[in-house]
């Protein structure tokens, strides 16, 4: 629930960024929308609770996927210009797409780039947004020292860090093979572990040790019901199919079978026709501050 480093791979949600592969960045996108779509209130009450003391005219967003953030900041700060960078062509062509059926693109400056390099100019913004971007840095160290340098004095920086994959089925679904979301969840972390270092890490301590001063620091949980939402639907099937490319060589047999009943978009037991879905996820934002 976005540029963004190659090895990205989290939607979030931001929602995440750059595919595994080239040829999922079309599948990769969608999720990326749908989790903008989900979950649009969510977000714009995580931009509304910004401390800003004026509202800021120039945005950097640090791996700007699709646009999620960068559109929901406009929506905030109508004034303002962002300048969005990724490291993926397509999703900022995806991005200037979206910025132009909301009357937007002459606010929005697409910058591909990738921020394990050295930074492009970014300018000398008063605002920095990095939505589930930051963990996927080779020196998370290093980036937070370049936001807090290209900031104006008195500037914001806000991190946005996912607690994980948002979950959407009950706990006691499938009926034959109750949990099975969870198991797969804890197959997932069980890959990441040692390869994505920072995911779900708490950036405060590092933000401070940067020289920023922290001024606010928020978890916020989701919990949408979706029974009646087609995009819920999509979301969780996407969501699904992500998670398992990623560990279905560590399910039993039984458990990929149930899996797979849940993402046959004809089956009976699809994920689509489910009437009990849901989205439940939790997100914690830093808001810290460059000295004066």
């Amino acid at each position: 629930m976005n540029a963004t480093p190659p090895h990205a791979a989290h939607p979030g949600h931001h929602l995440g960024h750059q595919p595994d592969h080239p040829h999922d960045l079309d599948g990769q996108a969608e999720l990326l929308d749908l989790d903008a779509e989900v979950l649009a209130d969510h977000i714009a009450g995580i931009t509304a609770w910004l401390p800003v003391h004026a509202e800021p005219r120039q945005i950097v967003d640090l791996g700007c996927g699709t646009g999620t953030g960068a559109l929901a900041l406009l929506a905030q700060f109508p004034q303002a210009h962002v300048t969005a960078v990724d490291s993926s062509p397509g999703y900022l062509h995806r991005l200037q797409e979206k910025a132009r059926a909301v009357g937007v693109a002459d606010l929005v400056h697409p910058v591909q780039t990738d921020l394990d390099a050295d930074w492009p100019d970014l300018g000398t913004p008063d605002l920095v947004w990095a939505s589930a971007s930051m963990h996927h840095m080779a020196d998370p160290e290093r980036a937070l020292r370049k936001v807090h340098d290209i900031l104006v004095p008195g500037g914001l920086f806000a991190v946005v860090e996912l607690a994980g994959f948002p979950r959407f089925l009950p706990a006691d679904a499938p009926e034959d093979r109750p949990g099975l979301e969870e198991r797969c969840h804890a197959a997932a972390d069980h890959l990441h572990a040692g390869r994505v270092d920072h995911r779900g890490a708490d950036w405060g301590p590092m933000l401070t040790a940067a020289g920023f001063t922290i001024e606010g620091e928020r978890t916020f949980s989701v919990n949408i019901a979706g029974s009646r939402s087609e995009a819920v639907g999509r979301y969780a099937l996407g969501g699904l199919r992500r998670i398992r490319a990623k560990v279905a060589d560590a399910l039993s047999a039984d458990d990929l079978a149930a899996l797979d009943r849940l993402l046959d978009d004809d089956g009976p037991h699809s994920v689509l026709r489910r009437d009990d879905l849901a989205v439940r996820t939790e997100r914690t934002v830093w808001a810290a501050r460059r000295n004066e």
